[in-house]
């Protein structure tokens, strides 16, 4: 089922996490959080120059997103750890490339920023990604893709499932460099399954 142009702009939440589409009084939190993160993102992410934090190149990425989203093509959510008095931005999470047809599968991509790597958001943060892509978008797959040296993203992904299916080499520039990826999926079929397995799991532990 295709959210657009009949239904709202998405907001996916969780017990812990908010993922929504970026707003114009988002850049501070987002500049900042970038800023005391480039040096823990720069090996895994495009080059960044100056220009990519300055409030007009911001208001670019936001008619962008909400363009996408709007289009159906790609869902760009900020993901946003609740917190006791307010939401503190984390990190982005990237819906790309949606297509349906014969395909029905989109490519995810995400990033943590520095002070909340290793707290487990990132983990959550796919997994409600992935339910809103199997469940109110319709789709059948979700490709993700890391660095070979990514052990962090490798966890992230095989905690919600996804499993190994191929390396690319020269697949995406990175940090100025065509790089090699390793190539992960994620079925409906496997994820319906797997969700199954952990219910029945836990009622055998409750009984």
């Amino acid at each position: 089922m295709r959210l657009w142009p009949a239904q709202p702009l998405p907001e996916v939440r969780s017990e812990n996490l908010i993922l929504r589409l970026p707003r114009s009084a988002d850049f501070g939190v987002w500049r900042d959080l970038r800023l005391m993160s480039r040096s823990h993102l720069e090996p895994f992410e495009p080059s960044w120059s100056d220009l990519d934090y300055t409030r007009q190149a911001f208001a670019r990425r936001l008619r962008r997103a909400l363009k996408q989203a709007r289009d159906g093509t790609d869902y760009s959510f900020f993901v946003f750890r609740k917190d006791d008095r307010r939401a503190k931005l984390a990190g982005g999470l990237t819906i790309s490339n949606v297509r349906y047809a014969v395909a029905c599968h989109a490519n995810l991509g995400y990033w943590t920023g520095a002070p909340f790597a290793g707290q487990g958001i990132m983990t959550e943060a796919v997994g409600l990604a992935c339910s809103f892509a199997f469940d109110n978008l319709g789709l059948n797959r979700v490709h993700a893709a890391f660095l070979p040296h990514n052990t962090a993203s490798r966890r992230v992904l095989e905690k919600n499932g996804f499993v190994e299916e191929g390396f690319a080499e020269h697949y995406l520039k990175i940090n100025g460099r065509w790089e090699d990826h390793v190539l992960f999926a994620l079925t409906r079929a496997r994820r319906d399954a797997d969700v199954i397995l952990a219910l029945k799991d836990k009622t055998s532990f409750r009984l």
